[in-house]
């Protein structure tokens, strides 16, 4: 006689943690905001024209660097010329900003070479780097530099680094004219200590203020593309983010007052919503609290209405307390 094991099969709702379902990991962390992809350079994607655009707000006339071609400036095959050993050097992002390490600006024949006439340093602190901008000072016209202790203080930093640049380029083209008659392109060198954070930042801020539809995806993209070694972190990505926001806004309100002039002292250059402007005398004035009360202060019994209350209940069918 053979017997015969059944197995009585269990249903879900008999299990533990049948309502569960485990296709995806639950974890458990703080909300954080999406992540931005940048496209990198590859042999297929089109990189962004270059074109410079309008000053606006009493910024630096820089409009004779319309006169240059910023057509092919941007590497096409940075994937098959990049050398690891380039993170050393600088590399140039328009004819006259170049982005690179600390190391570059010490190097005194690569200023020499390729006519650098200053240096920029974003650095944490007043006393830092103080040997490369020495070093520097020996062969460029100017030195300058920006604080910044941490990524989130580079915001406020990113309007002075642009007036910086072009208040340089804008002083050494009319230095020259005055004394050679000629020309000459200032050219600024913007470094950090590795020359792929802050001072990418900046020059990514620095092209999305000066040129025309370079938004902080297309400049994140032109720095990737002249210096393959640029590090964009989430951090700096949703800062390069929040300043092209600010950026629009500023465009938005400057092409605002260009159309018309800003009304009723608002000399900030924010234009007034037209539903400010209305005449205050088209508005019906409110009743005070002396309107809704008698002058004693007490209850009128004596069957007479009040001045605000004609306007309310006098010519209705039905009015409160009427004799019938």
């Amino acid at each position: 006689m053979t017997i015969a094991t059944v197995r009585e099969e269990q249903s879900l709702s008999d299990l533990p943690n049948g309502h569960m379902r485990s296709q995806h990991e639950y974890s458990y962390r703080l909300p954080a905001a999406p992540r931005i992809v940048v496209p990198p350079p590859t042999l297929t994607t089109d990189m962004p024209g270059l074109s410079l655009g309008g000053v606006h707000g009493g910024e630096v006339d820089v409009s004779f660097l319309n006169e240059l071609d910023l057509e092919d400036i941007v590497q096409k095959n940075t994937l098959l010329e990049w050398a690891y050993e380039r993170r050393r050097q600088a590399q140039m992002i328009l004819p006259w900003l170049y982005l690179g390490p600390m190391v570059a600006a010490r190097d005194k024949s690569f200023l020499e070479r390729e006519g650098i006439t200053m240096v920029l340093a974003v650095r944490a602190q007043a006393n830092s780097m103080s040997g490369a901008m020495q070093a520097a000072a020996q062969v460029c016209m100017e030195v300058g530099s920006i604080e910044s202790p941490s990524f989130y203080s580079l915001t406020p930093k990113f309007p002075d680094a642009t007036r910086i640049i072009n208040a340089h380029v804008a002083r050494v083209r009319q230095h020259s004219l005055q004394t050679t008659g000629q020309a000459t392109l200032g050219k600024v060198l913007v470094f950090c200590e590795s020359g792929n954070e802050k001072s990418a930042a900046v020059v990514a801020a620095y092209l999305m203020q000066t040129l025309n539809n370079i938004d902080y995806i297309k400049a994140m993209q032109v720095c990737q593309a002249q210096r393959f070694c640029v590090n964009f972190d989430d951090v700096l990505k949703n800062i390069l983010r929040s300043y092209w926001d600010i950026i629009c806004a500023r465009r938005s309100i400057a092409a605002s007052c260009a159309q018309g002039p800003c009304q009723n002292g608002l000399g900030s250059g924010f234009a007034q919503p037209a539903w400010l402007s209305l005449s205050s005398s088209s508005n019906k004035q409110k009743r005070s609290i002396e309107d809704t009360r008698d002058d004693d202060d007490d209850t009128n019994m004596d069957g007479g209405m009040d001045a605000s209350d004609m306007l309310r209940f006098a010519g209705r069918d039905v009015t409160p307390f009427q004799d019938r």
